[in-house]
């Protein structure tokens, strides 16, 4: 079998970008066991309840979801388990000092394969309130409805 290359979308958080406010974005690999990458591999997982935390000086992926492996016997893994992230121990240190911050957060934004690795692209977060949503929101739609206007423009 080749060695896979590229890069293959596994499972994104869609809505991360419109609940939060996205401060800084960062790579990191992921301890997984065998049939948690089998799972992924088949492109079956949910990043949508997961978030990072900082415990002992090592960040930890949790409230992710890999469903287990269909053909995974008594080996299979436990669905919502903690997963390490494979970082340096500065990019540790210094998100832990920015967590610390009120409202701040770590949540996955993506999960993918890398040249057959799998990775998980995280990022320090700021919640957003309802107002700042419905504005986000607001403003996306003027920006499609002036794209929308200026191509009838230029069809004419």
């Amino acid at each position: 079998m080749a060695k896979q290359t590229g890069r293959a979308l596994v499972a994104s958080n869609k809505k991360a970008r419109h609940d939060y406010f996205i401060e800084d974005v960062m790579e990191a690999g992921v301890v997984l066991t065998g049939t948690e990458v089998k799972a992924l591999r088949a492109g079956r997982a949910s990043l949508v309840d997961g978030w990072c935390a900082i415990d002992g000086g090592e960040m930890w992926l949790e409230g992710v979801h890999i469903p287990e492996y269909s053909q995974g016997t008594w080996t299979n893994h436990a669905p919502r388990r903690k997963r390490k992230l494979l970082l340096h121990r500065q990019e540790i240190d210094r998100w832990e000092a920015k967590t610390r911050e009120k409202g701040q957060t770590i949540i996955p934004l993506s999960l993918y394969f890398l040249d057959g690795r799998a990775k998980v692209e995280i990022a320090l977060a700021r919640g957003k309130k309802d107002w700042d949503k419905r504005q986000s929101l607001r403003e996306r739609q003027d920006n499609l409805e002036a794209q929308r206007a200026m191509r009838e423009q230029r069809d004419r």
